[in-house]
């Protein structure tokens, strides 16, 4: 059964290699800043220093209580390479509500 609950959030990131990308992750999910993470591959196309460019990265999306995003947000900078790594944090509206319920327990304080 769906449910609403404006607590959980997906804060997602990139990262150049997926090694670095797993260790994140891995960090992250580890200090209960996050519940569960996913990688994905992806090919970015972004401006950067005045020009476009293409790359292939590791996408991680992290499920986590929106309270905690100020804390996930500064780890993920601490423990990134990029000098401005994206962060970008999405509401979730609806979803199960096993899984939400889920993601609160599996979050730290």
């Amino acid at each position: 059964m769906a449910a609403s609950n404006p607590d959980v959030v997906v804060v997602t990131t990139t990262h150049d290699d997926e090694s670095k990308a797993r260790a994140l992750a891995t960090a992250a999910v580890r200090e209960r800043l996050a519940a569960c993470a996913q990688l994905y591959p992806v090919r970015s196309v972004y401006r950067w220093d005045g020009e476009v460019r293409e790359s292939a990265e590791w996408r991680v999306d992290l499920k986590t209580r929106a309270g905690l995003t100020a804390r996930l947000t500064a780890f993920i900078t601490e423990h990134h390479d990029y000098d401005t790594p994206e962060v970008v944090a999405v509401p979730v509206v609806s979803g199960s509500g096993d899984y939400l319920a889920w993601v609160a327990a599996e979050t730290g304080p």
